[in-house]
């Protein structure tokens, strides 16, 4: 795809055409027409009445009827219901009145086509990439550790909390950015907040986003680490992913579902050719890599998946991940519907009101939703929907669909990964998440410690814990902490009663690691990448070449510096002897919803420039909340004297006991360990502190920007100026009927279409 040089400037003031040229069929559907489409029939009015009544049932079942078990498939059908009842009003009333987009104008992909960073891309495809860069540790892992507060908190925040706060998010700053030539969030901010609040976004960003792609290294590395299986299957998927890039540019253009069948059946292959070599002698001594050895490569090839073309790595690579997260997603609901599991654990928890818990530490309000993160709401996704995503973006209206949909599938994957806990056995649950110094590492020591937690209907015994271990081919399950080893089992559990029986437990438990070490090294790819538009972007405020993505020294420079810098963090946690998830994980949550009220805020200061003062609620309302929410949490773990919640409280204790001249302490074994504690919780306080410093910078701003906006009646327009499109694409996943009469009409006219460039 190249440029368009006889592309036009609508002057300001005039209209767009339908049609732009003779020969050309329409690039976009009229006003009149999708109101036609909108129209309600009788059976629409059914389907929507059925789904509202189901969903409300489920929702009855899981918050109002106490008893001691409940069933696991009112979790999937709540979800369910409350995501396609939001997607078809909601969002429709955010793309309505809020964002009011036009398929008339060309996106960015369109008007700055260069082959790279910014190509029209099928929004099948596309869709595919946007949730594999969103999706990371986050809803995996977050869920599972949140389970410890009960079932209800963590199922009410990530359904409902998507809804009203993660999907609107990610449907705005996609829209915002995709206006303005797909500029960054940093970019943005400077933009709509002026130079104070501008720099502490930009400044705010890129050390939260260096953190975020870090931790999403870490959990990889862990999860890989001394499995050849793992490291076989998803090494595997970087030359299919090229392939397919490669099929869809140069052998097929256009074929989505003939490159997405090929790439299905390669995927399935590399899983399963992973468990035969994985068990040959050869395979054991070639791909069991060590923690440190994986690190550097994860690192090296961050700096190739960031550099390279979009269209040959990273979009099919995300695009085949796709296949397996949701295809795994979605058979696990199917799953739970057909085996139906009971849920023992209660509504909410002994520990939702205490500061003491076995697996973290911190009260209900605001650790539950600093804990789940990236299944409700992540600031994350504000990177990729401002970096990536938005270059690639073929039509306006497909924002809804990618943006809003996107988020609402990641939602999804949590609510699965929660039940999968929830079914885990309770006892079992706290001997896996319960760490190394509660337990003592052993199966005495774990079932001693549950047991004397005093909870009701939990009776752990050591058979229990080595029937498990054996089960999923493991030597010990104790003490498997940082949420992933749990989701496998919960996932291999419930796979094992719907197809194969017992004897495939050790296969699912294996292959859901395997599966998780995938699902969030696409997040990597992403991040390494839009880590590199926002750092180009900021250098080129002083030296402009910088932020002509197209320049390649400026790409291979910002690349190497964001890699640098993740990369050491990354390196300092594979050598922490204490395990680098334990120290950074707690200061990934607050972080990522700190970024997203970074987010929220330049969305409400770019909205009231537009004059939508009767709109604006709906950006206040989660703006307001993950404000407060992660405030609150930062306050905590700055200031609380308890040393399992306040870094600094804990930094002191460490500090102290080694001036006392003790050579191990609370949950550390050796001088060693104690002296990276003390080193830890001072990076871990230092960084608390800037963050929320810089944030409320942030938030302050945009209020006082959001006030100005009101009082004059809006503001100055930040939007590139409209170009008139030439391309045509359906807004979402499956065309109406009207789209697919134009999609015949622009099949037709294909020929002439080649002749006249895009159009």
């Amino acid at each position: 795809m190249t440029n368009d040089t006889r592309r036009t400037t609508a002057p300001e003031g005039e209209a767009l055409s339908d049609r732009p040229g003779p020969r050309r069929p329409a690039v976009a559907i009229d006003d009149a027409t999708l109101e036609r489409d909108r129209r309600w029939t009788p059976l629409k009015v059914v389907v929507w009445v059925a789904i509202s009544l189901l969903g409300g049932l489920a929702w009855t079942m899981i918050g109002l009827v106490r008893g001691e078990t409940v069933n696991a498939i009112w979790f999937v059908f709540a979800a369910v219901c409350t995501y396609l009842i939001a997607y078809r009003f909601y969002s429709k009333v955010i793309e309505r009145y809020l964002l009011k987009p036009d398929d008339r104008r060309a996106t960015p992909a369109e008007y700055k086509a260069n082959g790279k960073d910014y190509l029209p891309t099928d929004r099948r495809v596309l869709y595919g990439h946007h949730f594999a860069a969103i999706a990371g540790a986050g809803p995996l892992v977050g869920p599972v550790l949140a389970a410890q507060m009960g079932f209800l908190p963590g199922t009410i925040w990530i359904i409902v909390g998507v809804v009203i706060a993660g999907a609107v998010q990610d449907y705005l700053v996609l829209f915002f950015s995709m206006r303005r030539g797909g500029r960054s969030l940093g970019k943005m901010a400077r933009e709509e907040l002026g130079p104070i609040g501008g720099a502490a976004a930009v400044l705010a960003t890129l050390a939260i986003m260096t953190i975020i792609v870090a931790i999403l290294a870490l959990v990889v590395v862990n999860a890989l680490g001394e499995s050849p299986w793992g490291v076989f299957s998803v090494g595997l998927t970087i030359p299919i992913a090229l392939f397919m890039g490669l099929y869809l540019r140069y052998l097929r253009p256009g074929k989505v579902t003939e490159v997405s069948v090929i790439g299905f059946v390669l995927l399935m292959v590399a899983i399963v050719a992973g468990g035969w070599v994985s068990e040959t002698e050869w395979g054991q001594a070639l791909f069991t890599l060590d923690r440190p050895t994986l690190a550097w490569a994860i690192i090296i090839y961050g700096v190739v998946a960031a550099v390279l073309p979009v269209w040959l790595l990273l979009a099919p690579r995300d695009y085949l991940s796709t296949f397996m997260k949701i295809g795994v997603i979605g058979l696990l609901a199917i799953a739970i519907i057909v085996v139906r599991p009971e849920i023992t654990v209660p509504a909410v928890s002994e520990f939702a009101f205490s500061d003491a818990g076995p697996v973290f530490a911190g009260p209900l309000f605001p650790f539950l939703f600093v804990t789940i993160a990236c299944g409700a709401l992540s600031g994350f996704h504000a990177l990729i929907a401002s970096g990536t995503t938005p270059k690639l973006i073929e039509k306006e209206r497909q924002t809804r669909f990618i943006g809003y949909g996107g988020m609402l599938m990641e939602s999804f994957v949590a609510i699965m990964a929660l039940v999968a806990a929830l079914s885990i056995d309770r006892g079992i649950y706290f001997a896996m998440n319960s760490s190394a110094a509660a337990t003592g590492g052993t199966i005495e020591g774990a079932v001693a410690f549950v047991n004397g937690l005093g909870l009701m209907g939990v009776n752990l015994t050591p058979e229990m814990l080595a029937a498990t271990a054996q089960s999923v081919g493991e030597e010990s399950i104790v003490s498997r902490t940082g949420g992933a080893p749990t989701l496998a089992l919960g996932l291999a559990q419930i796979l094992q009663s719907f197809i194969g029986g017992a004897a495939l437990t050790s296969f699912w438990y294996h292959f859901a690691i395997m599966f998780e070490a995938l699902f969030i090294l696409t997040a990597v790819d992403a991040g390494t990448r839009v880590a590199r538009f926002m750092l180009q972007d900021t250098i080129g405020q002083w030296v402009p070449r910088f932020a002509d993505t197209g320049w390649r020294p400026g790409t291979w420079i910002c690349t190497i510096i964001m890699v640098g810098a993740w990369g050491a963090i990354l390196i300092m946690g594979v050598t922490d002897p204490l395990g680098g998830i334990n120290t950074l994980f707690p200061l990934f949550g607050i972080a990522n919803q700190l970024l997203a009220a970074i987010a929220l805020s330049v969305c409400l200061a770019i909205a009231a420039r537009r004059g939508l003062f009767r709109w604006l609620w709906i950006i206040i309302v989660p703006l307001g909340f993950a404000a407060v929410a992660t405030v609150v949490a930062s306050m905590y773990k700055i200031f609380s004297p308890v040393p399992t919640l306040g870094y600094w409280a804990q930094h002191a204790a460490f500090r102290d006991a080694l001036a006392a001249g003790e050579t191990s302490f609370g949950t550390a074994p050796s001088v060693e360990a104690m002296e990276a504690v003390v080193r830890n919780t001072a990076i871990q306080g230092s960084l608390s502190i800037l963050f929320v410093s810089l944030a409320l910078v942030v938030i302050t701003t945009s209020v006082i920007e959001t006030i100005c906006s009101v009082r004059r009646g809006g503001g100055p327009n930040t939007e590139d100026a409209p170009v008139q499109s030439r391309i045509y694409g359906p807004s979402g996943m499956l065309p109406t009927r009207t789209e697919r009469m134009l999609e015949a009409e622009w099949a037709a006219a294909e020929p002439a279409r080649r002749e006249g460039g895009h159009g």
